[in-house]
């Protein structure tokens, strides 16, 4: 972990440090798939006021509850640094008194091996582009409530159709 603080917080890895994991969650050691190592700041995030003039201490701003969880942040850094990847999915790592640490699982749409194989020709789709930004991937249906179908919850079809009251 000293040389994962060290490191960029988007690191490409040689393989997954859970191989079981990642296989579970559709990893295959084959040309297309690329393991990413992320790494993303613990504890709350702030709202930035720019351009604030005069006194600055009436003008300070409060931390914020992030409504995300900090896997879905780590899935769209990873995919923000390489556009042209898809993520499939990602798993923790572990975290030390400052940062978490994920493995992201990404996907070369474009290569021939992944749109030959059958499991995994479904994300060379142009409806499975941007997963992450647009909240499809497994740790992002899970931050917005998505795991279970109760009728009750105002998460369903999304949390902007019912006035953000969802979370």
């Amino acid at each position: 972990m000293i040389q994962w603080r060290a490191g960029n917080a988007v690191e490409k890895v040689e393989k997954p440090l859970r191989l079981d994991r990642a296989r579970a969650l559709g990893y295959k050691a084959k040309k297309g798939f690329i393991v990413l190592r992320v790494r993303v700041l613990r504890g709350g995030r702030k709202r930035v006021r720019v351009g604030v003039k005069g006194r600055k201490t009436r003008k300070q701003t409060n931390r914020k509850t992030l409504k995300m969880n900090y896997q879905w942040v780590a899935e769209i850094r990873a995919a923000r640094k390489y556009p042209t990847l898809e993520v499939l999915n990602s798993y923790n790592i572990g975290k030390d008194g400052q940062h978490y640490f994920y493995e992201v699982i990404m996907v070369d749409p474009s290569k021939p091996e992944i749109k030959s194989d059958r499991t995994t020709a479904w994300i060379t789709e142009g409806k499975n582009r941007k997963r992450a930004e647009r909240g499809l991937t497994s740790a992002a249906k899970k931050s917005r409530g998505l795991r279970s179908k109760s009728p009750n919850k105002k998460v369903r079809p999304s949390q902007r159709a019912n006035k953000r009251q969802g979370k």
